[in-house]
């Protein structure tokens, strides 16, 4: 019988895929591309030519999207993995059993649990996770909220870790695997008294208070079995730390990483003059000659963060809050931009003049990272213009304060060291504008390193400007890129294809729909000069949007009609805008007619 129309009673269709993906992975030697595996299925696992034809509402063959779940299940279970972008593998566990029955199907179905928005076949399954097969490296919390503080002890005692969160970081814990190394630590801030010349400044630090070996993996997301080491005193690290519940070391990636877990589970030394040359952290502290310092490291004036993630001190910023504020794009559309973001690295939002791509922009970012109030060096922004140059933006010889030229890096690579001395934080770097100047010509190299699939210390390459025999820059995972750009601008630089193939694109239109009607109600405006204003541009944007030497690209956005604070004589009010800023903004248009940008705002003006 064909796998298509196989059902196994009680859970959703692709559960029935997950003995013949694993078939498939065992013909193919453990190992192989998606490709691979969905041609080993259509000729194997009798689907005829009316099953392969079948798609769903994406284009994407149905029998190839319940594979994909299939193997998503399959990873969070601990059978499969990714050791690199488009190529599956089985673990030793998918590799040593050789059937998966239909009771192993459903107890891995229901073990993952992964809630579907939608109809199983038309939600598309996640693109595959880059997991190391190898022992990795596990630091997590153990602070509780809610009063419950410390659980160090009774996780010792238990034998066990526990994630403190039912709702958060499920997917980190199931990926934990029997043989992983794991460290409880907590996170702190230290002002004085380190075992380095800090000049006084506040350092990121973080306490190893037990270390582990991890033996068995509950599968509900919380709970993993540990065998501790017993530790004799607390080990304190610092400069590149952790701050979430949980965090894995990506020492296949990062030399920081690398150095961190030799520190934590093989005991060396902390090699602070290395991190102190490391871009980020020397231009935060300057290295004396007495950098290392005598004595041991006390605990005064020291701020505890008490576990951020655990306890978290950030107002929480999601989709619902960028409605709140004044955006007039659909909740849905929202999701769908932060989703596309979260999967390109790289997001574009164009539209119109006054479709407040830089307002939502700001927010996304928020958004994206899920916090309202965020440290600036977490979130930057530049604008592009004519005169920017990759010297400015990338790397290049600025005069010093000596007289000669110092090759000093510029925006783009600071943002860059940040992300990857804060490895499990994101980070955001907004591009206004970002075709006024020239693309190309500012990014360089980086055009290259901020593609999605780039992402990674294997991927460096050397820039123009080197500061030393052999340096490679890589763009890490963790920072996000998105820019805003005025399609209306005729003189602005074309977006050449490079640009447009290493970013998502999402447009913005004027807006004013019940959301902006109920925002202008809001501010006090009545319902008739609401929908005057409303009939009015709708009507100009249609003119515009006819004109051949114009286009749609150059319609009246909302945000020149949406008033940011309450009005009390809404028909003065348009009368203003209608004078300073639209009128103007039309006589631009129709430069060579001016008797029609003069009649478009009689037009607005009637019966105000």
């Amino acid at each position: 019988m064909s796998v298509f129309r196989t059902k196994i009673e009680g859970v959703p269709q692709f559960v029935s895929y997950f003995a013949p993906v694993h078939r498939a992975m065992l013909q193919l030697g453990g190992e192989a591309t998606p490709k691979q595996v969905y041609a080993y299925i259509s000729e194997h696992e009798g689907l005829t030519s009316e099953d392969l034809a079948q798609v769903n509402q994406n284009g994407r063959p149905t029998f190839e999207n319940r594979a994909a779940w299939a193997r998503f299940y399959m990873t969070k279970a601990g059978w499969m993995y990714s050791p690199k972008h488009g190529i599956w593998a089985l673990t030793e566990q998918g590799k040593q059993t050789a059937e998966i029955t239909e009771a192993q199907a459903i107890a891995m179905f229901n073990n993952v649990a992964t809630q579907l928005k939608g109809h199983e076949d038309e939600v598309e399954a996640p693109k595959d996770h880059v997991q190391p097969e190898s022992t990795q490296y596990w630091f997590v919390g153990a602070m509780w909220g809610n009063g419950k503080g410390d659980q160090t002890s009774r996780f010792l005692h238990e034998g066990i870790w526990q994630n403190g969160y039912k709702d958060k970081f499920a997917d980190q814990v199931h990926s934990i695997k029997p043989g992983d190394r794991i460290a409880i630590k907590a996170t702190f801030a230290r002002k004085h008294r380190t075992p380095f010349n800090n000049n006084g400044k506040m350092v990121s630090a973080m306490r190893i208070k037990a270390i582990g070996t991890v033996i068995h993996n509950h599968g509900d997301g919380r709970t993993v079995d540990v065998v501790w080491d017993s530790i004799a005193t607390p080990r304190e690290w610092y400069f590149y730390t952790y701050r979430t519940t949980i965090t894995r070391a990506r020492v296949e990636d990062e030399v920081l990483a690398r150095r961190l877990v030799a520190f934590t589970f093989e005991g060396a030394e902390q090699d602070y003059a290395f991190f102190m040359a490391q871009p980020y952290w020397r231009d935060r502290f300057t290295v004396a000659d007495d950098a290392v310092l005598d004595g041991e490291p006390s605990s005064d004036c020291e701020e505890e963060l008490v576990e951020l993630e655990q306890v978290p001190p950030v107002v929480v910023y999601g989709v619902a809050d960028i409605v709140a504020e004044g955006c007039f794009v659909p909740e849905a559309e929202l999701h769908s931009m932060l989703k596309r973001w979260a999967e390109k690295k790289n997001l574009i939002l164009q539209g119109p003049p006054g479709t407040g791509k830089t307002w939502l922009a700001q927010r996304l970012a928020k958004a994206l990272i899920g916090q309202k109030n965020l440290p600036d060096e977490q979130l930057r922004v530049v604008q592009f213009h004519p005169a920017l140059s990759y010297e400015d933006f990338v790397r290049g010889y600025r005069p010093s304060g000596d007289g000669r030229l110092t090759l000093t890096d510029g925006l783009f690579l600071q943002v860059v060291q940040a992300a990857i001395a804060q490895p499990d934080v994101e980070h955001v770097l907004i591009i206004e504008e970002i075709n006024r100047g020239n693309p190309a010509q500012v990014l360089g190299e980086m055009l290259t390193l901020l593609e999605c699939s780039k992402r990674s210390r294997a991927d460096a390459m050397e820039l123009a400007y080197s500061k030393s025999r052999g340096e490679k820059v890589y763009v890490p995972a963790n920072l996000y890129v998105i820019g805003t750009m005025n399609v209306a601008d005729r003189s602005l630089a074309l977006v050449d294809l490079a640009l447009r193939r290493r970013f998502a694109f999402m447009n913005l239109s004027p807006n004013l729909n019940s959301a902006w009607q109920q925002w202008c109600s809001d501010k006090g405006m009545d319902a008739t000069t609401i929908d005057h204003i409303q009939t009015r541009i709708a009507e100009l944007n249609q003119e515009i949007a006819a004109d051949r030497a114009l286009g749609a690209q150059f319609q009246i956005g909302h945000s020149y009609v949406t008033p940011h604070v309450p009005v009390a004589d809404p028909q003065a009010w348009f009368e203003d805008v209608i004078h300073s800023e639209i009128g103007p903004l039309l006589n631009e248009y129709w430069f060579d007619t001016p008797e029609r940008a003069d009649d478009a705002v009689a037009r607005l003006l009637k019966q105000v």
